[in-house]
């Protein structure tokens, strides 16, 4: 699949890259990455599929990561940012109006959508914020929206943050890429094989790696929410997580499931805190399924 030419959408001071993977005609379907990363680590055999699926895909970078805006470095750590109680450069709700703000760039009335990590928490509050945008939404490998701080020290494995932590590599292009190959190794399903070549191509598009930027890392995770709770929800939802997560415990996904009604949760045996290869159709068949529901939904 070629790479399409990228766009950009705005949402006051902020500009969002923005890529339209194909399927033109089709549903919908906007992809929300998690933290620090680009659009870029979206693999491109999971796009294909859900175009496969009847998908019309987009994908973006979040504010502070890829050809996005990035702001002055004016926080702390990655995880201390989710226990500060000063408000950092942005919110919660500013993250999920730069969704809203790409669906008008791509003149889209309302979208599906699938989030990845602290995408999946994303997605939460996109749906909340903008509930007549959103028809459908999978979280995968991500925390609930409603987890205060208590809750967010049960799901986080801090062995996991500190051996990332002491990782360091030469301040060079080539120290960036592997240093992400590291990462990308560290999060992967320890039930399929590392794809290293997969994971490499996508590591060499980015131009400048998040993986090495803690503190725009910290703004993201640190955006304060104030809007409304999960139990608002009113939309077919799919709660995705892998058993063998090194990250988050499996309980933030049972958690973030019992408090969407009609939920339906999916623990994945073998994959980590990534979709390998060899899931790439199951997790497009969910995602097809939940979109499926809102059809069904609105007859």
């Amino acid at each position: 699949m070629s790479q399409s030419p990228t766009g950009y959408a705005r949402n006051g001071a902020v500009d969002l890259a923005y890529e339209d993977h194909g399927g033109a005609g089709g549903e919908p379907l906007l992809l929300v990455m998690g933290s620090a990363v680009s659009r870029f680590w979206w693999p491109p055999g999971l796009i294909a599929a859900l175009v496969e699926r009847g998908f019309h895909v987009a994908s973006f970078d979040n504010r502070d990561a890829g050809q996005s805006t990035h702001f002055p470095e004016t926080t702390a750590a990655p995880v201390t940012a989710l226990f500060r109680k000063r408000v950092p450069a942005y919110t919660g709700e500013d993250i999920a109006d730069d969704a809203a703000a790409v669906m008008d760039a791509l003149g889209w009335d309302s979208t599906h959508l699938f989030g990845h990590s602290n995408g999946g928490l994303r997605v939460q509050r996109i749906a909340l914020r903008h509930p007549e945008r959103v028809r459908s939404f999978v979280s995968s490998a991500a925390v609930s929206s409603d987890a205060g701080s208590l809750k967010l020290l049960r799901y986080i494995r801090f062995g996991f943050v500190a051996k990332m932590a002491r990782l360091k590599f030469p301040e060079t292009r080539e120290g960036d890429i592997a240093l992400s190959m590291a990462v990308s190794r560290a999060l992967a399903s320890p039930g399929h094989p590392f794809d290293e070549a997969e994971a490499l191509a996508r590591i060499e598009k980015d131009e400048v790696s998040g993986v090495r930027d803690p503190k725009s890392m910290g703004r993201q995770l640190g955006a304060h929410w104030k809007g409304g709770s999960l139990a608002q929800l009113r939309l077919p939802v799919t709660v995705m997580h892998g058993e063998a997560d090194q990250l988050l415990r499996t309980a933030a996904a049972r958690d973030l499931a019992k408090a969407i009604a009609g939920a339906r949760l999916v623990i994945v045996p073998g994959v980590g805190h990534d979709i390998p290869p060899a899931m790439w159709e199951s997790y497009a068949d969910e995602i097809r399924a939940t979109a499926s529901r809102a059809h069904q939904a609105s007859r």
